[in-house]
């Protein structure tokens, strides 16, 4: 599903962020990424969903080698691939059901089939009686819930959340967890960069954590002591 080989990333000011990482991710798993700031997590996020290019090594996603991808078949890569961000990155001029509408439409979605598809994702993110409202008009669990439909809107094989629960209280960050396992339960590869030790904790999945560039555990069932 997602192979990792020898992975490299150098930034143009010579620091390196990853350095020959080998890693492999099969479908349906659920993956914690965690590591101190700095470690390269974000890197190994921006990685996947080709936001960055390695500088050296083997990226493949099915059937994509995202280091030789050229610009212009990205957007067919982000076709399989969902991203939910810490900052939630919602349209604030667009409603609730035009924000997951709009993540259709990019990619010339049917009209009548968008219409459907938005109707299915707030349902299954508890969000059914939001559709007309604004970002501004939602709390931040709200909003999290509405960026997660969005990016499972067009049937991804594979989530990547960035930080989900960072912005999140405790009680609304358990509230995301549990939508994420739901999705998860339904075959969709789930990769969660967290500095969340107590969700990491208390919900159990696969953990990689990186550190100075290295994946330095892999444990199938992991924890984590997040020391800042």
């Amino acid at each position: 599903m997602i192979r990792m080989v020898d992975v490299s990333k150098v930034y143009d000011n010579n620091v390196t962020a990853l350095e020959n990482v080998n890693v492999e991710i099969n479908q349906g798993d659920f993956v914690y990424v965690v590591g101190p700031s700095g470690a390269g997590k974000s890197t190994f996020i921006k990685l996947l969903y080709r936001e960055l290019k390695a500088t050296t090594g083997l990226i493949m996603i099915d059937d994509f080698d995202l280091p030789q991808l050229k610009d212009r078949e990205v957007p067919y890569l982000r076709r399989r691939i969902g991203v939910v961000f810490q900052d939630f990155k919602l349209l604030s001029r667009l409603t609730v059901a035009e924000n997951i509408a709009y993540a259709m439409e990019v990619i010339e979605t049917d009209p009548e089939e968008i219409k459907q598809r938005v109707t299915q994702v707030l349902q299954e993110v508890g969000l059914a009686d939001k559709a007309d409202r604004f970002p501004n008009e939602l709390s931040g669990g709200e909003q999290q819930r509405v960026a997660i439909a969005r990016a499972i809107a067009n049937n991804p094989h594979i989530l990547i959340a960035d930080e989900p629960t960072g912005n999140l209280d405790p009680n609304t960050s358990e509230e995301i967890m549990a939508l994420l396992e739901t999705i998860n339960s339904k075959g969709t590869t789930v990769i969660m960069a967290t500095h969340n030790d107590q969700l990491v904790n208390s919900h159990v999945h696969r953990l990689l954590e990186i550190n100075n560039g290295d994946i330095v555990r892999d444990e199938k069932e992991g924890t984590y002591a997040n020391e800042g």
